[in-house]
């Protein structure tokens, strides 16, 4: 296998980025909302410096249309309004031009160059070497563990290409003055490089790292499984039936398990840091815990229609185009 196997992952995970670039946009957009939620909270409190009168009458109504007040005012916080899927890409469309679902793509296609080919790659080595050699059998747990490997070193090559891809696909949403205004994927890592320092392309990669080995011990292993499963108990022939279904199987399982950790790598990445400024969050940990108590915990799990409505598609366009990429390359 080696080399083939790098070549065929890439090709199929390239085809797969591309195809589905604009609902990994419109995922990204969900899950920077709310962000700055939390910040109108700390005004409430200097709202009503005209209640405080002279006489004790005038004081004691001021605290009681303070306390209501107060409880009044934290009520927006919570009941902020919510955009599905539909609506952030029709404002999309409507505000930023169709051009926008593929701001970014770009980084895209280099991310899965540098991410997908290396842990697609990586993971067919580790199959052949772990499979036993008699009757080629490669157990659950060696799935998970060469998922998990394979993820993990694909992220940390990939993790430049991941930070310029999530800038680069949140920029519509700010101010045109606050815009990062990249004009490619390369244009995007030299900024980042001379105005935030070789570290920034790095930034959030112990998320990217995370999200990634959950992502790919529970995408390919899941699909490896799912697949036997279906094949072993003859409910299907192998073709195009037990690839769709094997693998959009294993995209749901996939984006249940990583959502939250993608959530995260998302606001840290995008966020901004100015110089003589403390950065929005210190870490992942920091982030995780801001975005729980301003928006709850199931803020960790924004954009998961979005997600399943990517990962799914994705994950059925990468098997089977592999597949048929394998038929392609059996002969070299």
């Amino acid at each position: 296998m080696g080399l083939k196997g790098f070549v065929e992952g890439g090709i199929a995970s390239i085809v797969a980025g591309c195809s589905t670039h604009p609902l990994d946009l419109i995922k990204v957009r969900m899950q920077l909302q709310g962000e700055q939620s939390a910040k109108p909270v700390q005004q409430i409190y200097s709202l009503r410096p005209a209640l405080a009168l002279n006489s004790s009458q005038a004081l004691s109504i001021s605290a009681n249309n303070l306390n209501l007040e107060v409880n009044s005012l934290q009520l927006p916080a919570r009941s902020q309004i919510k955009t599905g899927p539909l609506s952030v890409g029709m404002k999309i469309l409507q505000t930023e031009g169709a051009a926008a679902l593929f701001s970014g793509v770009s980084a895209t296609v280099l991310r899965q160059t540098l991410y997908s080919t290396t842990r697609m790659g990586l993971y067919e080595i580790f199959k052949q070497k772990w499979s036993d050699p008699s009757s080629s059998n490669f157990p659950l747990s060696k799935k998970i563990a060469a998922g998990l490997l394979a993820g993990g070193i694909g992220a940390a090559v990939g993790n430049p290409a991941d930070v310029a891809m999530v800038r680069m696909q949140a920029d519509g949403r700010l101010p045109m003055s606050q815009r990062r205004n990249y004009k490619s994927v390369l244009d995007a890592i030299t900024k980042m490089s001379r105005e935030e320092g070789i570290a920034s392309l790095w930034r959030g990669s112990s998320l990217t790292v995370n999200r990634a080995m959950i992502v790919t011990a529970s995408q390919l292993a899941s699909y490896d499984q799912i697949k036997e499963a279906i094949l072993d108990h003859g409910l299907m022939n192998d073709g195009l039936g037990t690839h769709v279904t094997a693998s959009f199987a294993a995209g749901f399982v996939a984006a249940v398990a990583s959502n939250p950790v993608d959530v995260i790598k998302t606001r840290v990445m995008n966020m901004k840091v100015e110089a003589g400024m403390a950065p929005p969050y210190s870490g992942a940990i920091d982030c995780a815990l801001k975005t729980i108590r301003a928006e709850g915990p199931m803020a960790l799990y924004k954009g998961f229609i979005p997600t399943i409505s990517r990962q799914g598609p994705f994950t059925v366009v990468l098997f089977v185009t592999l597949e048929q990429v394998r038929k392609v390359f059996k002969d070299f």
